[in-house]
């Protein structure tokens, strides 16, 4: 029973409707991502709308829902159609298995982390991964949000020179 005006968005247009959505936010509309099912951009092409939002420097927000391993991956802008969910890595003994082991993932990997391992496993996932394209979240649905999708590169020379702060979830790009 929603009464605001709805456009389809779909495989087949998603490149276009993205540019198109994200020219609308610039001109002061606010748009929400809705789906018939399950949540929006898992398994759907919705990440392309908030890839495309981050490009243009547009506030994307999750809105609560089932885990925060969702809220990160729908507010990612990276491939959510297949994941592989980690969850936190082991502090020391079996670390370098469990990278060597996510080496062989063809899909996104989510991880949890604490913001006094943030660096460590930042330089773990180049040392192990490559120079990938890595999402932070932390804090969702709170006052403080923050999601910075970036190259791995990219996030550790931020967290160089910063204290980390909240607890993350790390997505890294297939």
């Amino acid at each position: 029973d929603i009464r605001t005006k709805m456009v389809a968005y779909h495989e087949w247009n998603e490149i276009s409707r993205a540019v198109e959505l994200c020219l609308k936010i610039k001109k002061g509309m606010s748009i929400a991502l809705v789906t018939d099912a399950g949540t929006p951009c898992i398994s759907d092409p919705g990440f392309r709308i908030v890839r495309e939002a981050q490009k243009q420097n547009l506030m994307v927000r999750t809105i609560p829902g089932t885990s925060a391993v969702i809220s990160a991956l729908s507010v990612s802008g990276l491939p959510s159609d297949h994941f592989f969910f980690e969850g936190f890595l082991p502090k020391k003994k079996g670390r370098k298995t469990r990278f060597e082991f996510l080496q062989n993932q063809d899909a996104s990997i989510v991880l949890y982390e604490s913001p006094h391992r943030i660096l460590k496993t930042l330089k773990d996932i180049q040392d192990y991964l490559g120079n990938r394209f890595v999402s932070l979240s932390r804090e969702l649905t709170k006052k403080f949000e923050e999601v910075e999708t970036k190259t791995v590169l990219e996030l550790i020379q931020k967290y160089e020179g910063k204290k980390a702060k909240g607890e993350f979830v790390i997505i890294i790009s297939k």
